[in-house]
C-alpha cells in the first residue's frame, strides 16, 4: 500500500502500516521469539572464518532502526576487519584489563567473574574476523560549529545495542559485549572525534568448533518482572 504524506504542525508525516495477530498467534510468536533469543550465549572463542562486510552492513542498519532521544540516533558504529589495527586495539585493551585485574577491580568483582572464566587475555580481538565498536555521541555540532547535547544518549544507545546483539543472533552469528575500563584508549586509536565515547565492544564471527561455555540459569519471570493486575 502507497503511503500517504500529511502535513501536522509543520512537519510531513506518513501513513502508519503495522501487522496485528490473533492472540493465539501473538502467544506463539513471542514463545517462539523467547524460546530462539534463549539459546544466545556470550562466546569467547572465534573462528577466523570470513563474514562478508554487506552483513556487517545489515546489523548496523538493524541497530539503528532503534528509538532514540528527539531521534537524534546518537550513534557511530566502527566496523574493523584489519587484522593489524584489531592487534592494536587488543594490545591497548589487555594493557586496561591488567590494571583492572591488579588493582581496580573488586575481589567480590573478581570471584563474581570466576565461574565465567574471563581474564586479562582478549584473544577474540585478533580472532574474530570483525570487531564492532559502538560509539555513543555525548553532542553534536550545529553548522557554525557550536554544539549541543543530544538526549537520552546512555539510554538511547543501550536499546540500539541491544538490538544489534540480537541481530548478531538471528545472522547465525556470536558476539559478546566487551567493556574494558576505561575506554579512552579505542577513541584515540581509531582517530574518533571529540564528541565520541566508546561504549562497547563487539567481535563477531563463527564459533569455533568445540566451544565450551559456563552453565548458568537466568534468572526466572517472577524475579525479572512485577505485574499490577
Amino acid at each position: 500500500m502507497k503511503q500517504k504524506a500529511i502535513q501536522i504542525n509543520g512537519y510531513t508525516h506518513l501513513t502508519y502500516t503495522h501487522e496485528t495477530y490473533s492472540e493465539n498467534e501473538m502467544l506463539q510468536r513471542s514463545s517462539s521469539y523467547y524460546n530462539w533469543l534463549d539459546k544466545r550465549r556470550s562466546v569467547r572463542e572465534f573462528s577466523d572464518k570470513p563474514v562478508p562486510k554487506e552483513v556487517i552492513e545489515n546489523l548496523i542498519l538493524s541497530a539503528s532502526t532503534a528509538p532514540s532521544g528527539a531521534h537524534k540516533q546518537p550513534w557511530t558504529f566502527c566496523a574493523i576487519s584489519n587484522q593489524a589495527l584489531k592487534s592494536k586495539i587488543r594490545e591497548a585493551a589487555e594493557i586496561e584489563e591488567k590494571l583492572g585485574y591488579d588493582s581496580r577491580m573488586s575481589e567480590r568483582w573478581k570471584k563474581d567473574l570466576a565461574p565465567l572464566g574471563t581474564n586479562m587475555h582478549k584473544p577474540f580481538i585478533e580472532e574474530a574476523p570483525w570487531i564492532v565498536i559502538a560509539f555513543k555521541k555525548v553532542y553534536e555540532f550545529d553548522e557554525d560549529g557550536s554544539k549541543h547535547n543530544n538526549y537520552y544518549v546512555n539510554e538511547s544507545v543501550g536499546i540500539a545495542t541491544g538490538m544489534f546483539i540480537s541481530a548478531i543472533q538471528n545472522a547465525g552469528l556470536v558476539t559478546l559485549t566487551h567493556t574494558p575500563s576505561p575506554m579512552n584508549f579505542l577513541a584515540k586509536v581509531l582517530k574518533r572525534p571529540s564528541n565520541e565515547r566508546a561504549f562497547i565492544l563487539f567481535p563477531i564471527g563463527y564459533p569455533k568448533e568445540a566451544v565450551f561455555v559456563p552453565k548458568i540459569d537466568r534468572k526466572p519471570i517472577d524475579e525479572v518482572a512485577c505485574f499490577f493486575e
